[in-house]
């Protein structure tokens, strides 16, 4: 059955108020509504979004929506593919009740909104250096769509590691009544984490594309053992990143991380990673793709 497809707001909400606080079983448990945040182009990565969503929630509304707010001056939002029809086939077949596809001017009756979702700190590393002003154009998104399907459970997936960290941020200091679940990288069978802007590399490039996910995962067998000292560390984020750029692709950045995303420098002076969960994070472009990766280590 296919999904019901809203494109405003009010009619959205009209559709799932009835689900609100209804019991569904003897043992008095109410139904539960997930969203599962997309920008459509859909893959199997999303796809396997929705599957985690059915396993925590009985109604599940999908969006789709390229949002602005998130994209920088020379970035691809004119270009991003839009896919509406072929997004909700998709989703039929894994069973989604409402998608929930708005225009830019429902989503933002002025624009830019004069009210903004500042991400903080947590924004000003990784992406956020390189794309100044992302994460706060997400935070409002993010909060508008939470509001407006106001679920018990959304669910993120982890490819997108800084981006989970800082919606988990916004849920906890606007105390939504929310659970976010962190959903698995899905991968290629070759490695390559599934993304829409795949699509941009060219045959030649997909090749090459795979061997961001191998360094990352030589760089963790590396790592988790322990016992290595602060400068053999950075050598091998400098032979790393060597080696990545020799492949073919232009780092963004390639960093070592706490699971927290705090330096693993601790008190700016001491350097220790024993003991500790890490995550080795990665992003490079390839020809027109940026491609992110991550990988966790537990170390010691």
């Amino acid at each position: 059955m296919s999904p019901i497809i809203y494109h405003d707001i009010p009619s959205l909400r009209a559709a799932l108020q009835p689900y609100r606080g209804h019991q569904i079983d003897k043992q008095d448990r109410q139904q539960r509504i997930a969203l599962v945040p997309t920008m459509g182009n859909l893959h199997q990565g999303h796809i396997e979004l929705v599957k985690i969503a059915k396993q925590h929630a009985d109604i599940i509304v999908v969006s789709i929506f390229v949002n602005p707010t998130q994209f920088g001056v020379g970035e691809d939002f004119d270009s991003y593919p839009r896919t509406l029809d072929e997004d909700v086939a998709k989703l039929a077949t894994v069973g989604a009740d409402y998608v929930f596809a708005p225009s830019v001017d429902a989503m933002y009756p002025v624009l830019p909104p004069p009210t903004t979702v500042l991400a903080g700190a947590i924004s000003s590393q990784l992406c956020g250096q390189s794309r100044p002003g992302h994460f706060d154009g997400v935070g409002i998104v993010v909060s508008k769509l939470f509001n407006i399907v106001q679920p018990d459970v959304a669910i993120f997936g982890q490819k997108d590691y800084q981006q989970l960290a800082i919606i988990k941020q916004l849920v906890r200091d606007l105390s939504y009544p929310i659970e976010i679940i962190g959903a698995p990288i899905i991968r290629a069978d070759d490695g390559l984490a599934l993304s829409s802007r795949n699509q941009y590399l060219t045959e030649s490039e997909r090749q090459v594309a795979p061997i961001l996910h191998r360094e990352l995962q030589d760089l963790a067998e590396q790592l988790k053992g322990g016992g290595i000292s602060q400068q053999a560390f950075e050598s091998l984020l400098k032979d790393k990143r060597t080696r990545i750029s020799d492949a073919g692709f232009t780092i963004d950045y390639l960093e070592v991380k706490t699971e927290a995303l705090g330096s693993v420098v601790s008190d700016s002076t001491t350097f220790n990673i024993e003991n500790k969960n890490i995550v080795i994070l990665v992003a490079a472009w390839l020809g027109r793709a940026r491609l992110l990766d991550n990988q966790l280590v537990v170390v010691g």
